[in-house]
């Protein structure tokens, strides 16, 4: 403490748990500065994944089709996870099978992109199958 107090610097304990305590004589402001920028700029480069959700029909037409694909595309690309969901109306729900091939024929399209994160499940009137972008190698 006493050098400490000569260099007019802090006498921080860097590690209180170890036998026996290590402490270091430094400007404790200044430490607390520096780690606050290094946790800024960790925080910076930190990407959110968030979760894109793209609503298609058992029925959708060719070029409905093609404008979904571009956007799940786009968003893949961004880092984004996509969740496809069919929405099933009325007795849509007896022929389940049609919806799955949609999701299935969209997962087709992109499985150079993308990764099947969950295969496509019926849950309610709704099939859900979501989609995570490859990871860059």
């Amino acid at each position: 403490m006493q050098l400490a107090t000569e260099a007019s610097l802090d006498l921080v304990n860097v590690a209180p748990t170890a036998k026996p305590p290590v402490c270091r004589i430094m400007d404790y402001g200044k430490y607390r500065y520096e780690m606050q920028k290094k946790e800024k700029e960790a925080r910076k480069n930190q990407k959110i994944v968030e979760l894109k959700e793209i609503r298609l029909t058992a029925t959708i037409d060719e070029h409905d089709f093609q404008t979904k694909l571009r956007n799940v595309i786009k968003f893949l690309e961004e880092g984004d996870k996509v969740k496809l969901s069919v929405r099933f109306r009325g007795r849509e729900i007896t022929h389940a099978d049609i919806g799955q091939k949609v999701l299935e024929r969209m997962a087709a399209q992109v499985e150079n992109d993308s990764v099947v994160e969950r295969r496509p499940k019926l849950e309610g009137r709704s099939m859900i199958m979501i989609l995570s972008p490859k990871p860059q190698s």
